[in-house]
Parts: C-alpha cells; sequence; structure tokens
C-alpha cells in the first residue's frame, strides 16, 4: 500500500501518493536545471506548477481522488521533458539554429492587457481571429458609427464577459501556443526583455529632478485626492449597482416560481386573465422562463460587475458559464420577440356587425335616453373600458367591458332609428367578425325612453380581442332630446364621431336641428349665447332677429308644432 502526501501546488491542494510525488519532485528539480538563465527562473517554476496543478484539476473527477503515476506520466507528456526543452538565448535570435515544431493548441479568448487601448477586447480578438489590431480596432469604430452607438455596449459586454490575461498560461492560450516548459521560459522571457527595455529607456534625469524638487508637486497630491474620491464613488455605485440587482434577481425568482406554478396547474382568475389576453397558446410556466433569463442575466452581470467595484481581484465565473449564460440570453430574446410578433398579429384585422332598427320618435317627440347597469355586474353606469372576468345568471365565467360608445345624430327621415355596430379584432377578417358577432348587448325602449346596457358581454372562451360597441341613435329633425347625466362618460367624442350631444348638455331639453341642437330650457347666459347666433343669421337686422330670439327662446314659435313630454325614469 502506497502512502498519499497532501501537497500545495499553486495554491490548489492535492492528494498524491508517495511514488508520484517522488517522482514529480524530480520532475521539478530538473527543469530548473535545465533552465539556462537564473534570471526569473522562480516566476517560471511558479507558472510550471500552476500549468501542472491545471492538468491535474482536468483529470480528477473529484477533489478527493489521489494524484497517482498514470495521471502525472500524463501531465509530463503535455508539458514534455526538461531535456527536450532546453532553452536558451538562441530561441531569441532571428534565426534560431535548432527549433521544435509542437502542435498548436487550441485558442481561447482574452483580453490583451500587455497591447490594450482601452480594456484590451480588440488585441484580444486580433490574437482569436488571426486579424491585425489595427483591423480590428477600426471595425469596432464603424459598427459603433453605423449602429448609433449600440456597439459600445456590445464592447462593454465584452468587457465584462472576457477575462484578461493575467498569467503566462492565459497568454499562452490567447495566442494558441503550447503550454510547455519551452513556451512557459520563453514567454517569460519576452515580458522580462520588455519591462528591461523600459527600464534601460527610462528618463532617469527626469525622475531625479522630480524626486530633488520634493518628490510630489501639489497638482499631484492634489490628483492623489480626486483618485481617491473617485474610488469611494465607485464603491457607492457598486452597492447600488447590488442592491438594484440583488432585488431585481430576487423579485425575477418569486415571479417566476408564482406565475410558474399558476401556469402548471392553472388554477384562479389570474391564469384565466392571462388565457382571455394571451394569443400566442404559449403556456404561462415558459413566458415566465423566458421572462427570468431576458430580464435577469443582465442584472446578474450587474450584479457581478457591482461586486468587482467593491472586491479586488475577485475571481472570475469562468469563460464557458459566461457563453452559456450569454446563449441563453439571447434565446430568451429570440424566443420573447417570435411570441410578441404572435401576439402582435393576432389582433392585426378588425371586423364588425351592424345592427339597425327604427324607433317609434317622430317630429315633436320627446326621447329620454338613460345607462343602464347590471348591478350582478357593477352598480353604477360609467365607462371605463378594459375588460373584467365576471359569473354571470348561470354562474358561468364571462368577459365584461363597459367600452360602449354613445352618439347622437340627427337625421331628416320622418323616424328615428339605432344602429349597434359591434367591432371586435382577430387573426383575419372572417375571424374577427365572429368575435363580433359574439357580443352580447342589448337595450329597451319603451314610453318615450331608450335605456342603453352600460356594458357589454362575451364567453370567456372568445377571448378578449378589443371588443366593443358603438351605439348610433339617429334623431329626427324636430325631435327633442333629453339624456340623463349617466350618459355623460359614454359620449365624450371628439369631431370625428359627429355627434350633436355636448358634453353638459345633459339633463336639458335639446331641440334637434340639421347637424345640431339648440337649448330650450337653458339658464339666460345661454340665451345671450344664442342670440348672437341668431344676430349673425340676420346680418345685423336687430328687429328681426329680436323678435325671432324671443320666440324661439320662449318656445312660442314652436308651442302648436312641439310637446316637451317628461318621461324621465
Amino acid at each position: 500500500m502506497n502512502k498519499t502526501v497532501n501537497i500545495n501546488l499553486a495554491g490548489t491542494f492535492f492528494h498524491i501518493d508517495e511514488d508520484a510525488y517522488g517522482k514529480l519532485q524530480r520532475y521539478l528539480v530538473a527543469i530548473k536545471k535545465s533552465l539556462t538563465d537564473p534570471e526569473g527562473s522562480d516566476e517560471i517554476i511558479k507558472d510550471i506548477e500552476a500549468r501542472i496543478a491545471e492538468l491535474f484539476s482536468e483529470k480528477l473527477k473529484s477533489p478527493t481522488q489521489v494524484v497517482t503515476l498514470k495521471e502525472l506520466d500524463e501531465v509530463i507528456a503535455v508539458m514534455g521533458q526538461p531535456e527536450d526543452y532546453a532553452v536558451d538565448e538562441e530561441l531569441f535570435e532571428d534565426a534560431p539554429k535548432a527549433s521544435k515544431k509542437s502542435r498548436s493548441s487550441h485558442k481561447q479568448l482574452f483580453r490583451d492587457i500587455d497591447n490594450k487601448f482601452i480594456s484590451g477586447v480588440a488585441s484580444g480578438l486580433s490574437h482569436y481571429l488571426g486579424i491585425d489590431t489595427v483591423w480590428v480596432r477600426l471595425i469596432w469604430v464603424l459598427l459603433t458609427l453605423f449602429s448609433s452607438g449600440t456597439f459600445i455596449f456590445v464592447y462593454i459586454l465584452f468587457w465584462i464577459l472576457v477575462p484578461a490575461a493575467e498569467s503566462t498560461s492565459d497568454k499562452l492560450k490567447m495566442t494558441g501556443e503550447p503550454i510547455n516548459i519551452s513556451n512557459i521560459e520563453k514567454k517569460f522571457k519576452e515580458g522580462y526583455e520588455t519591462v528591461a527595455d523600459k527600464v534601460k529607456n527610462a528618463d532617469y534625469d527626469k525622475y531625479g529632478q522630480k524626486v530633488k524638487n520634493s518628490s510630489a508637486t501639489f497638482f499631484d497630491t492634489l490628483g492623489n485626492i480626486f483618485l481617491t474620491l473617485f474610488k469611494i464613488f465607485v464603491k457607492f455605485i457598486g452597492v447600488i449597482v447590488i442592491i438594484v440587482s440583488l432585488s431585481t434577481l430576487v423579485a425575477l425568482l418569486i415571479g417566476l416560481f408564482t406565475a410558474g406554478s399558476f401556469g402548471m396547474w392553472g388554477h384562479g382568475d389570474f391564469v384565466d386573465w392571462y388565457q382571455i389576453v394571451d394569443t400566442t397558446n404559449a403556456p404561462l410556466w415558459l413566458i415566465s422562463l423566458l421572462t427570468f433569463f431576458a430580464v435577469g442575466i443582465p442584472f446578474f452581470v450587474l450584479f457581478i460587475l457591482g461586486l468587482k467595484m467593491l472586491v479586488n481581484n475577485l475571481k472570475s465565473i469562468g469563460l464557458p458559464a459566461k457563453i452559456t449564460l450569454f446563449i441563453i440570453w439571447v434565446a430568451s430574446l429570440v424566443g420573447l420577440v417570435i411570441l410578441g410578433v404572435r401576439q402582435a398579429t393576432e389582433t392585426a384585422f378588425e371586423g364588425e356587425v351592424m345592427i339597425e332598427e327604427t324607433l317609434p320618435i317622430q317630429s315633436g317627440d320627446t326621447l329620454n335616453i338613460a345607462m343602464v347597469s347590471n348591478e350582478k355586474y357593477e352598480y353604477d353606469a360609467h365607462r371605463r373600458g378594459g375588460l373584467k372576468l365576471k359569473y354571470n345568471d348561470n354562474d358561468e365565467k364571462i368577459i365584461y367591458s363597459t367600452d360602449v360608445r354613445l352618439i347622437i345624430r340627427s337625421t331628416n327621415d320622418s323616424a328615428g332609428r339605432i344602429v349597434l355596430n359591434k367591432r371586435a379584432e382577430s387573426f383575419d377578417y372572417l375571424h374577427a367578425k365572429s368575435k363580433a358577432e359574439a357580443i352580447n348587448y342589448g337595450y329597451q325602449f319603451s314610453g318615450n325612453t331608450l335605456n342603453l346596457d352600460a356594458y357589454l358581454t362575451t364567453d370567456i372562451d372568445n377571448k378578449y380581442r378589443e371588443q366593443e360597441v358603438e351605439v348610433i341613435v339617429y334623431m329626427p329633425v324636430g325631435s327633442i332630446l333629453y339624456a340623463k347625466n349617466n350618459t355623460y362618460s359614454f359620449h365624450r367624442n371628439d369631431s370625428y364621431y359627429r355627434d350633436i350631444l355636448e358634453n353638459g348638455d345633459e339633463e336639458k331639453y335639446l331641440f334637434i336641428e340639421e347637424g345640431n341642437t339648440r337649448c330650450l330650457n337653458c339658464p339666460a347666459e345661454e340665451k345671450e349665447a344664442w342670440e348672437d347666433e341668431v344676430e349673425n343669421e340676420h346680418n345685423g337686422n336687430t328687429e328681426a332677429w329680436e323678435e325671432e330670439v324671443e320666440k324661439d327662446f320662449s318656445g312660442e314659435k314652436k308651442k302648436d308644432s312641439i310637446t316637451i313630454t317628461d318621461n324621465i325614469n
């Protein structure tokens, strides 16, 4: 039985058997000896250990699994033997004497922070796509201009989701080079030489003079103050972002389970209301899930961004998780757009059904009009529009709406008439017409009084398709109209409807003229307005219009032909 040793390799703990541990130690010692340049050898060994730890983690199925000689040999096969990668200065000349071909590794998308202009997104994409960085940056600028700035948000999304290439292994993955001993040493030396060149070319006189002149000027101090305030502001914004995003996510989660459970079990008025409004026939739980992902994922990204504002060196959730979330988010948006289009096309056509009947009202008669509500549904008669779910006399669920419009018009016919115009919408004209025919609406005429229903109903299976009823009452010229106060909200119409009953004319006797009405019992101030109108008609003939005003307003002129009958209920 082999003993097991616990080791810490690049910050990760592994269980390794004694034989594998001995071989790993000899392997690392041999690598260190093969490094020809002692400069930076410790950093190179750290990067190699980090890569070995990464390979161990990929091969172990559980944290409690023990690393054996089998796993170690597989890792060494990937990393290579020390004698195969005796890297010296010749590797960095223009024409190396010898080089060993190695398999190219799969590229991964990182942000190249060593060659960044803003955040390294463009330079990282250039490595991944194999395009020069200048062209990638130019494409970003053009896309931003042509999309009216939309690609700025895409850039920010890349900035948030794509990790930066900070370690040597990340930089090798970014360029697609194999992560082995040779490339790790080579990459480190390249970075080391870059830093050395910067130090070599530094303007020491400038910095020396700055030190002489007391290390920090007033403006440097002021800049540090502003930088500190900016950091505090960023932390404050991070706290707000976390609170808002977390609250939204919790609300979405509660909504998902609440609405989703309703949709699964299919009970309650909420589900009925959703079904009569929905035209897609998609289950409620599916729409809830799509909405949760479409809205929740951006707020989850904001939550991570807020954490990054507060916590330095926050560990990334990983590129696979980011790509998965992005794909789910796009799929949810596409699904909601498809359902939205289906919902919109369901009401693309309007159908109507007209019913016309004669009213026994003639010139000289008085017609009283009132709106009547059903106390089973609602006590007062008022036009509110929209819809409600009610139970009829048979205890069956129906759609109830007060979307009823009243229009009064004059006619030269000898008798009046009433026109009921029922309307509804659907995906084609015939289907919309059938929805209109299914509207239940009624009225009663008795003793010169016209009682109009203040509501309409339809079966719940017809669903809500903007059902409405337009009631047009044609009054013969010379007849009199008396509208009760409860008709006010039903005839609030603009000039398009050619309604001669004005708001404010309720509870008044209105003499019907052609295309107009004249009040017969209005106060004195309204009489003065009528005098002005008659004067204009007589072109300033004072005697003529004064005589007519007196006769018209007092009713003497029409006394023989018009009888005002008060049959108001």
